[in-house]
């Protein structure tokens, strides 16, 4: 039997890889129910399905009312970013991120999981690198961005440093994945008033994390047309 590779058909009918992403929003907007996110809300959940393909995400985004807000002005104002893994910070575009402001350097871009003290207090006390990785980014906590898809651990310690340091970041992306310290570490942060964009349940990973910081990028640019 002789197959056609289906290849040939984009070739035929040639489509650039933005035009591919515009179609695939649209395929969004028209099968997505009926919601109460507002405008820029939409554009992060909106990319959260992008990036997975699943509409189901809709039912689990969370927003405290000054996550935009805050997030776009630390944006702006050249914040530092902290990642609970270094697939969120290799994932991330700088770019996109200079596109909002050009100061931005790699080094703005904080993951301290694989630093050799953070390796070695773990083995030391016998618990996880991300705790202290977090401990190390307290500086940069205050005031900063911090995204979370793998660490669910290292947003518990951000959450106590939030009730007993009077840590306030301008932004928490709360989507770790998993099944232990995941739900319970998502939860808590929600209640502590700091603005977050958190994903409940057991879902995320490192791309959704990614995604939503990048929508708030997006968002950025909107305000600034």
């Amino acid at each position: 039997m002789t197959q056609t590779p289906l290849i040939h058909n984009l070739l035929a009918n040639p489509l650039t890889g933005e035009q591919i992403e515009e179609r695939s929003f649209a395929c969004i907007d028209q099968l997505a129910p009926e919601h109460q996110f507002l405008p820029d809300q939409w554009q992060v959940v909106r990319r959260l399905i992008h990036t997975t393909a699943d509409l189901g995400l809709m039912e689990l985004v969370k927003f405290s009312p000054d996550a935009l807000d805050s997030g776009v002005a630390a944006l702006q104002a050249g914040r530092p970013i902290f990642t609970d893994s270094n697939m969120i910070r290799s994932g991330l575009s700088l770019a996109r991120l200079r596109s909002i402001f050009p100061g931005y350097e790699p080094d703005s871009i904080c993951c301290h999981v694989a630093d050799n003290d953070v390796a070695l207090e773990a083995r030391q006390s016998g618990l996880p690198r991300s705790l202290f990785a977090m401990r190390k980014a307290a500086a940069m906590a205050d005031g900063g961005i911090l995204l979370f898809g793998n660490a669910p651990v290292a947003l518990l310690e951000l959450n106590r440093m939030i009730i007993e340091e009077g840590i306030r970041p301008a932004l928490v992306v709360a989507m770790p994945v998993g099944f232990v310290h995941v739900v319970e570490s998502k939860d808590e942060l929600m209640q502590l008033g700091v603005p977050y964009i958190a994903l409940a349940g057991r879902r995320g990973g490192s791309p959704l994390a990614v995604a939503a910081l990048h929508a708030v990028c997006s968002v950025v640019a909107q305000k600034e047309r």
